[in-house]
């Protein structure tokens, strides 16, 4: 079938089976062109399909020559209709690892379940013992608590008073205000529930008490903090809240895990273009005059250069890893230097629906949001015919 892209709203229909596995290639060759990281050799990443997920299982699997088990949640092909993108991104990993001779399974399920925390745990043991280094990397909108049986919603929203600001829409460019109701109670506890860090220490202390830890494992989960024009909505937000239980339990599970010498870090990673970030109101508009101010200073980076930094520069640069104040490693440090955000602050007062072409790099975003799915890549015959039903080799 000839495979185009179909928007609705900040989501993608479909998505493109060839330009996913270019997506996954060019990764995998900016790895290897940055030389070997001495890094963990068996790791695990839950959430490895799309984002910084599956950057971090090809900077293990391609920089460290790491056997990698990834854990998603990812909607295969059905006659005529597409695979979701992490998919056919996993799909195309797979293919590649194994190519280059990699150890490399995947699990698809719901990761917030203690079925499939049992049945990674399962794999572990029978095909790589333990594990040196677990990625967690969850982004999703829901979660059903495997203890209750409640079904709890994530939502973005201000804590304490309506938030107002700009926003854009990146399909039309259109400069626009928009209001968001601030959140009650509820609506913060269920988002921590959701995006905080209670399914993290679930997962490291099910592998503890099963035995699949190797000595000294480290544990890595992402977050974000971002600029003061994004602050009511996101770090001072609902999801703020979240984020600070998430980098809470950094602490917790350390001293969970000093018996085997083991340690958690979270990493506060830099603005990008995902499905999530495309959701949020106020973020593409920044993100559109952060990548502008970043390209022109030579120090633009997406998931990939991102996560292939962190590894060779932070986690396995020499015996400590560096941290700031509250113990997190940070790798927004080029996005939230002070000279990039006083020229986005300026930016932001001059934003228009006129004045954004010029100011901002929204064709950038669009570039990177269609990426996500698959379309927009060089040597991708979009008008040819694509076979759609591509399965994962390790899923049967």
């Amino acid at each position: 079938m000839i495979i185009e892209p179909r928007m609705r709203g900040f989501i993608c229909l479909t998505s493109h089976p060839k330009g996913c596995e270019q997506n996954v290639k060019n990764q995998i060759e900016y790895v290897k062109s940055k030389g070997t990281i001495e890094g963990a050799k068996r790791v695990l990443v839950i959430g490895a399909s799309t984002g910084f997920g599956l950057a971090s299982r090809i900077t293990s699997a391609f920089g460290s020559n790491a056997a990698t088990i990834g854990v998603f949640f990812e909607k295969p092909a059905a006659e005529g209709k597409t695979a979701s993108p992490g998919w056919y991104n996993s799909a195309a990993f797979e293919q590649e690892a194994h190519k280059a001779g990699l150890y490399a399974k995947s699990i698809n399920g719901d990761a917030f379940s203690d079925e499939i925390k049992q049945q990674t745990i399962d794999l572990i043991k029978a095909d790589l013992g333990q594990i040196d280094l677990i990625i967690y990397s969850l982004a999703s909108p829901v979660r059903m608590h495997p203890k209750t049986g409640v079904l709890h919603r994530s939502v973005l929203k201000p804590i304490g008073s309506t938030f107002t600001n700009k926003t854009v829409d990146f399909h039309t460019g259109n400069v626009s205000q928009v209001s968001i109701e601030p959140a009650n109670q509820e609506d913060i506890d269920n988002t921590v529930v959701v995006m905080g860090g209670e399914d993290w220490s679930m997962w490291i202390e099910d592998m503890k008490a099963a035995g699949v830890l190797a000595t000294g494992a480290t544990t890595i989960a992402y977050s974000y903090i971002g600029p003061a024009v994004t602050e009511a909505v996101y770090r001072k937000g609902t999801i703020g809240r979240a984020k600070d239980d998430l980098e809470a339990t950094a602490f917790t599970i350390t001293d969970s895990l000093a018996s085997i010498g083991g340690k958690a870090y979270v990493s506060v990673n830099k603005a990008l273009v995902t499905q999530a970030s495309s959701a949020i109101p106020v973020i593409p508009l920044y993100i559109s005059l952060l990548y502008k101010i970043m390209k022109a200073e030579g120090i633009h980076e997406g998931c990939i250069e991102q996560i292939q930094r962190l590894f060779s520069q932070r986690l396995y640069a020499g015996t400590t890893v560096p941290t700031d104040d509250k113990g997190r490693i940070r790798i927004d440090d080029w996005e939230m230097r002070e000279d990039v955000q006083e020229q986005v602050a300026k930016l932001w007062l001059e934003a228009t629906t006129e004045s954004l072409p010029a100011i901002g790099d929204l064709a950038g975003y669009k570039q990177d949001f269609l990426n996500l799915f698959g379309f927009g890549f060089e040597g991708v015959d979009y008008d040819a015919d694509a076979n759609e039903m591509v399965g994962v080799s390790s899923i049967k």
